[in-house]
């Protein structure tokens, strides 16, 4: 396909993703919804189900249709096969929105695509914990409902589980780096695993600068573009940003950057400052180009027996999505 088609594909494709909501909101509550006894628990689902997994860029589920698309068989995708497959799509979101319920809580967090933060509505507290169970509980009711009969149906349950665990963990390493009271610079690091085979290699590529830009642009975005006001540097987070200075600040700087891991905001400003006169931003944008054409060199050397198109549009839906970022991006293989 060209480029005009690829774009009018991807608007399809979303279009759909979001049409299919409103089915799965009604599989998952108008059988109880009048019910006597749990009739005010799944008129809550509902509601923490539109406030919470709706409103992002669905990047995730978007990457679920192109591999649908792109790797399923062509006579195996008849309407039912688009359901199961858009389904799965949501199940991936509802997770996402899963871990930013329980993670917003954990960073005291206010905002979250754009909106207030499901914790801090009025009333709510730490009742929204129960509410973000419920929303990972949603996916195995989906998956069930949608995929039971196929031979697929034990391995992405199995799937779901492993990404849970993984993403968990992860969760909890970024938890004990951050001890309060207790800001131990020593313990940031960019150790991490070389090993990693042909296609998850390159996936893996992608989600580190993913997670990478998304550090920059917890410092450098606008809030009102990426739905959120950064907060890494109060909250003591073992950020891209802060390993960057580590290794390039002279003992001078270096206290300085004793502030960070602070509430106070002069403290958060000489941190910022810090950042500047280190040319972290000029650092980042040199990264950011490295790193696409390092991801690129992968794809076309590691995934001969795939179809690379579909790595370059994961690739393209990876690296963008953060709008202040995207210019840096255009005639490096695709369009935004």
């Amino acid at each position: 396909m060209n480029g005009d088609q690829k774009s009018d594909a991807y608007a399809q494709e979303k279009q759909d993703l979001v049409q299919h909501f409103s089915q799965i909101v009604r599989v998952l509550t108008e059988d109880e919804m009048g019910h006597p006894e749990t009739g005010d628990a799944i008129a809550r689902l509902k509601e923490v189900l539109e406030h919470n997994a709706t409103g992002g860029k669905y990047h995730r589920a978007l990457t679920v249709l192109a591999a649908f698309r792109e790797l399923g068989e062509p006579r195996k995708q008849d309407a039912d096969s688009l359901q199961r497959a858009l389904t799965v799509g949501w199940c991936v979101e509802l997770l996402q929105a899963f871990f930013l319920v329980v993670d917003d809580i954990m960073d005291s967090s206010l905002t979250c695509l754009g909106q207030i933060c499901w914790y801090q509505k009025p009333g709510m507290g730490l009742d929204a914990i129960n509410d973000a169970v419920l929303l990972e509980a949603c996916n195995y009711c989906l998956l069930k409902l949608y995929c039971q009969e196929q031979p697929s149906y034990l391995n992405l349950i199995e799937l779901f589980l492993q990404s849970s665990y993984q993403t968990e963990i992860g969760q909890t390493l970024d938890l004990i780096t951050v001890p309060q009271g207790n800001v131990d610079l020593g313990r940031f690091t960019e150790k991490s695993e070389k090993e990693h085979a042909n296609a998850k290699k390159i996936l893996l590529e992608m989600g580190e600068f993913f997670q990478i830009q998304d550090d920059y642009l917890d410092l450098s975005g606008d809030p009102s573009v990426t739905g959120k006001v950064g907060t890494d540097i109060q909250d003591n987070k073992c950020s891209w940003l802060v390993v960057q200075c580590l290794q390039e600040a002279t003992l001078e700087q270096y206290q300085i950057l004793k502030n960070y891991g602070q509430k106070e905001a002069e403290k958060v400003a000489r941190v910022k400052a810090l950042y500047e006169e280190l040319d972290l931003p000029v650092v980042f944008l040199q990264y950011e180009e490295d790193s696409y054409s390092h991801i690129m060199g992968l794809i076309e050397q590691y995934v001969a027996p795939l179809p690379q198109p579909s790595f370059w549009g994961w690739c393209e839906k990876s690296t963008s999505g953060k709008s202040d970022l995207e210019t840096a991006w255009v005639g490096r293989g695709g369009s935004r």
